[in-house]
């Protein structure tokens, strides 16, 4: 799986390459590179973004840069190319999967008012959004999809606990305890102590469907 990212501010993916997924990039096993957009610019101060035709506030980043940048990195337009932006489908488990399947893509991050609506127009595949609330950039949106399809690709997280956990089967997943067996004077259920494989899978299925009729109900009416 390759991942390629695009953005004004490179330096802010050094967190995506710690903990298990930069333990998944130095095996191999995926493939994350980030793209500095200025470095495609064709004017001799790397300039990226002008005001907006029509007036209104803020800055928009300009096509020729975005357009090389994709070019240099997807010339057969074999790559799934995203735009991250407020304006695009909601991300759900459903769509990592389908990313998943794709090899390869590119994520553009866009940044100040966005980007001018020809580079979507001629580039872009689709556009996908974290949520319903605005950012200063998609390089967040950005890690986190990157951060989603990366766990599962073969090999990054062992398969067992990609099975229970929450969206797995259109729930949210049960709670779950560790050592020590009461702390702060509650207790873990005895079921869980119990050593009964049945009656903690039923446990578990029960709570889940509690938790989701809770507070995703939702995830129960599709």
């Amino acid at each position: 799986m390759k991942i390629t990212v695009l953005t004004l501010f490179p330096e802010m993916f050094t967190p995506l390459f710690n903990s298990i997924i930069g333990r998944a990039v130095e095996a191999g096993k995926i493939e994350i590179n980030i793209v500095n957009i200025r470095d495609y610019a064709e004017n001799k101060h790397g300039k990226c973004d002008d005001y907006p035709f029509g007036g209104g506030a803020g800055m928009v980043m300009m096509p020729q840069p975005i357009g090389s940048a994709i070019e240099a990195v997807d010339p057969n337009r074999t790559a799934r190319r995203i735009y991250l932006s407020p304006k695009g489908e909601t991300f759900k488990q459903s769509k990592v999967y389908e990313l998943l399947d794709c090899g390869h893509i590119v994520l553009l991050c866009g940044h100040y008012e966005g980007v001018d609506q020809r580079v979507i127009d001629l580039y872009i595949d689709e556009e996908i959004s974290i949520g319903d609330y605005v950012l200063t950039g998609g390089e967040l949106p950005a890690m986190v999809v990157c951060d989603c399809v990366a766990r599962y690709v073969e090999g990054v997280i062992s398969d067992g606990s990609l099975v229970d956990e929450s969206f797995a089967d259109g729930g949210l997943e049960y709670p779950q305890y560790t050592r020590p067996a009461e702390y702060n004077g509650l207790k873990v259920p005895n079921v869980l102590l119990s050593g009964d494989h049945k009656k903690i899978d039923d446990w578990r299925r029960k709570e889940s469907e509690r938790l989701t009729l809770e507070r995703r109900p939702d995830l129960r009416k599709k």
